[in-house]
C-alpha cells in the first residue's frame, strides 16, 4: 500500500505517459500536447482591414475589436498585432496575392515539433525529474513499489495541495478564466466554473473530493488553448515559466529541483529502505541521481531557455541540512500522515544502522553492545522516538544517520575521554598487550587506528576534491535566453571542438618541424595527436564510479590497510562481577549550557576548544556523511543531555558550581 488509498486506478507514473499522467486528472489544468504551440507573429505588410470587419470578437490581449489579414489569411489585431490561428475563407486569390488557395483555407503551417516543441508547464519538468530519479533509485536496488505508489501518490497529493491538478479550480485555469471573463463566456454562454466541468477525474487523495461528470453544451477549451498558448512569455520555453518563478502565493510550497530530493527521500523513508539521506546525496553527488543536470534528459520537444533556466538549471551541489529541511517542509505542507513505525529490525534503526558506521569507520565489532545500552539509556530506541510524525501536535524529526554515528562519538569518548591524554595512555597498554600476546585477539590501539584512518581520510578527500574539481557543469544542452536565441548559441558551441582541432594540428605541425620528425612513424603522429586532444579538449571525460552502501572497506590480512572489526576492547574494559566498566570514570561534556529555544542553533562549535581527537572524530564521521562537524556536534550535546540528563539539572540548579573538568 502506498502512503495515500487511490479510489479509482490511475496511470503508472512513468515518464513516457507524463503528459497523459497530469492532464487526465486535473479538470481544466489544459495540460498541452505537441502541437499546440502558439504562432509566430508576423509582419503587417498584405493586411486587408476591410476584409477582417467581419470578426466581430474581442482581442484575447487588448480586448479590442480591430483586426487585420496577414499574407497567409490569419486574422491579426492591429492594436497589439496579437495574431490568431482562425484564418479567413476565400474563393478569389485576388484577395490575398502570392497564396494558394489551400493554404488558406487551413490556415498557417505550424512549426514542426522538434524545431517549436510542444506547449509545456513547469510542473511537468518538475515530474519528469521525479520520473528519472525514481528510475534510478529501482536501479540501485529500492522497491518498484516506491515510483509506482508512494512517489506517485505523493505527487499527485503535492499538485492537489498546490492547487495545479486534482482539484476543481487550479492555478493554471484561473488565469486563463480571468482572460476569458466577458469574451468567450459571454459568447458561448458558459460560466467560469462551468469551464471545469467537462472532463471527468477523481482526485484519489482527498476524502472530499468528487468526481464531476461531463456537462453538455459547448466545450471551449480549444479555444482556452489557443489563447493561451498565445498569451505565453516569450521570456520561457514553458508555458508558465515568468508566472512560476514570481509566484510567492502564502502557505504554498513552491516545488524546486532540490526538493524533488526531498520528496525522494520522503518516499524512502515510507518504504523503510536501506538508504539514509547521506546516502541518497552522495549518490547524486556521484552522479547515479539526476540532479545537476536533469533538464538534459527531457524530452526534445520541451524547451528550456529564459526563465526556465533559473527553476531547472542547478549551480551547486545539495546540502544535508537544506535538504532535510525541504522534507520536513513538505510532509508539513501535505498534512501526510504517520509514517510506518521504524522498529529494532528496521535498517535506520539506531542498533542496526551504527553497525554500517562502525564497519566503514574501521572500529570494532564489540562497541556494538556497548551503543545498544547508551541507546536504551538516552530513549532514542524507543519507536516513538524514531517515527517520523509530520502532523502531530510534538512532532519529532530524526537525522537517523547523524543520530547513529553520534552514538558511536559518545561511546569512545566514554572509552577513551578522548581528551589528547587518556586515549593515548590506553593505546600504550594494547601496544605493550599485543607486543607480549601474539597469539590471543589484540586489544584496540586507538593511537594506530588513528594513524590508519587520518592518512585514509586524506587520501580520500583528495579524491573527493579532485573529482568535484574535474566536475563539467557546462551542459551537453545548451539554455538560452529566448528561441531566437538558439542559433547563436549552438553557434557559440559548434565551433570549440573545431578550434581543438586547429589547434592541435597547428602545435604537432611545430612539434614536427623543430624535432626533426619528417620521417616519423604514423603510430607518433597519431600518438601526438592523441596527446594535444587530451591537452587541449575542453571537456575531459571523467571516469563514473560505480555505486556502493560503503565508501571505506576494509579487509584482514592487509599490511598497508590494517583492519580493527576482530580487535578487542580489553584494555579499556574491565570486568566488574558480570557486569563489565569502563578504566576511564571520567567524561566531559561536550556542551555544558544549550542555547535558548528561539535561538537558531543549539550549540556553539569551535574547534579550537575541544581536543584534537575529538576534533578528528567529527571531521571523519561529518566526511562519510558529507554533513557539517557542527551538527554532529549537535546531536552529540543532544545524546549527552539525555544520558547525563540529572548532571544538567544539577548544573541548572547551581550554576556556579560549573567550574569542573572540562
Amino acid at each position: 500500500m502506498g502512503p495515500c488509498s487511490r479510489r479509482s486506478p490511475e496511470p503508472k507514473f512513468q515518464g513516457c505517459s507524463f503528459r497523459r499522467e497530469v492532464s487526465s486528472g486535473s479538470p481544466g489544468s489544459d495540460f498541452r500536447y505537441p502541437g499546440n504551440g502558439p504562432g509566430r507573429p508576423l509582419g503587417a505588410c498584405g493586411m486587408e482591414l476591410e476584409d477582417a470587419k467581419e470578426l466581430k470578437e474581442r482581442c484575447a490581449q487588448c480586448a479590442a475589436v480591430s483586426w487585420g489579414l496577414t499574407d497567409e489569411g490569419k486574422y491579426y489585431c492591429t492594436s497589439c498585432h496579437n495574431v490568431t490561428e482562425r484564418s479567413k475563407e476565400v474563393t478569389n486569390t485576388d484577395v490575398i496575392p502570392n497564396t494558394k488557395i489551400k493554404s488558406i483555407s487551413r490556415g498557417l503551417k505550424r512549426r514542426s515539433k522538434l524545431e517549436k516543441g510542444w506547449d509545456w508547464y513547469v510542473c511537468e519538468g518538475f515530474q519528469h525529474i521525479l520520473c528519472q530519479q525514481a528510475e534510478a533509485l529501482k536501479a540501485l536496488g529500492v522497491t518498484p513499489e516506491l515510483k509506482d505508489e508512494v512517489l506517485h501518490n505523493f505527487w499527485k497529493r503535492y499538485l492537489q495541495k498546490s492547487k495545479q491538478a486534482y482539484c476543481a479550480n487550479p492555478v493554471y485555469s484561473r488565469r486563463k478564466t480571468e482572460m476569458l471573463e466577458g469574451n468567450v463566456c459571454h459568447s458561448d454562454g458558459v460560466s467560469g466554473p462551468e469551464l471545469l466541468s467537462d472532463i471527468n477525474w477523481t482526485s484519489g487523495l482527498d476524502s472530499g473530493a468528487e468526481s464531476q461528470s461531463d456537462a453538455p453544451g459547448p466545450k471551449p477549451f480549444a479555444a482556452l488553448r489557443t489563447l493561451h498558448s498565445e498569451a505565453a512569455s516569450v521570456c520561457s520555453g514553458s508555458l508558465d515559466g515568468v508566472e512560476y518563478s514570481e509566484r510567492k502565493e502564502k502557505g504554498v510550497v513552491k516545488m524546486t529541483v532540490p526538493r524533488t530530493l526531498a520528496l525522494c527521500y520522503l518516499s524512502l523513508l515510507w518504504q523503510r529502505e536501506a538508504v539514509t539521506l547521506s546516502d541518497l546525496l552522495r549518490f547524486v553527488e556521484e552522479d547515479h541521481i539526476p540532479y545537476i543536470k536533469a533538464f538534459q534528459n527531457f524530452p526534445e520537444e520541451m524547451k528550456l531557455y529564459g526563465r526556465d533556466k533559473g527553476i531547472f538549471a542547478i549551480e551547486s551541489w545539495p546540502d544535508y541540512e537544506e535538504i532535510y529541511k525541504y522534507t520536513v517542509e513538505i510532509a508539513t505542507f501535505l498534512d501526510l500522515p504517520r509514517f510506518p513505525d521504524i522498529t529494532k529490525d528496521c535498517f535506520l534503526h539506531p542498533n542496526i544502522l551504527c553497525v554500517k558506521y562502525l564497519m566503514e569507520a574501521n572500529l570494532p565489532d564489540e562497541m556494538h553492545g556497548l551503543i545498544r545500552q547508551v541507546t536504551e539509556m538516552t530513549g532514542w530506541g524507543e519507536v516513538d522516538s524514531l517515527t517520523f510524525d509530520p502532523i502531530a501536535k510534538a512532532a519529532t524529526t530524526v537525522k537517523y544517520d547523524v543520530l547513529a554515528v553520534a552514538l558511536i562519538v559518545v561511546v569512545l569518548k566514554l572509552l577513551f575521554l578522548l581528551d589528547d591524554s587518556v586515549e593515548w595512555s590506553l593505546s600504550d597498554l594494547a601496544e605493550v598487550n599485543n607486543e607480549k600476546n601474539k597469539t590471543g585477539k589484540p586489544w584496540f590501539s586507538f593511537r594506530k587506528w588513528y594513524h590508519v584512518m587520518k592518512r585514509t581520510l586524506e587520501e580520500q578527500r583528495r579524491k573527493w576534491e579532485d573529482a568535484r574539481a574535474k566536475y563539467m557543469w557546462k551542459s551537453e544542452k545548451p539554455l538560452y535566453h529566448s528561441h531566437i536565441d538558439k542559433p547563436v548559441a549552438y553557434k557559440r558551441r559548434e565551433p570549440g571542438s573545431r578550434r581543438t582541432r586547429l589547434a592541435c594540428n597547428v602545435a604537432l605541425l611545430v612539434c614536427v618541424r623543430h624535432t626533426s620528425l619528417f620521417l616519423a612513424s604514423p603510430e607518433v603522429v597519431v600518438n601526438l595527436q592523441k596527446q594535444f586532444s587530451t591537452l587541449l579538449d575542453p571537456a575531459p571525460t571523467v571516469m563514473k564510479k560505480s555505486a556502493a552502501s560503503f565508501q571505506l572497506s576494509w579487509a584482514e590480512g592487509d599490511p598497508g590497510r590494517p583492519c580493527f572489526h576482530s580487535h578487542s576492547l580489553g584494555g579499556v574494559l574491565l570486568k566488574k562481577g558480570q557486569a563489565l566498566v569502563t578504566k576511564n570514570s571520567l567524561y566531559w561534556l561536550s556542551t555544558q549550557k544549550f542555547c535558548r529555544s528561539y535561538c537558531k542553533h543549539v550549540t556553539t562549535y569551535e574547534e579550537s576548544n575541544f581536543s584534537l581527537s575529538y576534533q578528528f572524530l567529527l571531521n571523519l564521521f561529518a566526511f562519510l556523511l558529507r554533513v557539517k562537524a557542527a551538527l554532529l556536534h549537535d546531536e552529540v550535546s543532544l545524546i549527552e543531555k539525555k544520558l547525563f540528563k540529572k548532571k544538567y539539572n544539577e548544573a541548572k540548579k547551581n550554576p556556579r558550581s560549573r567550574k569542573g573538568r572540562r
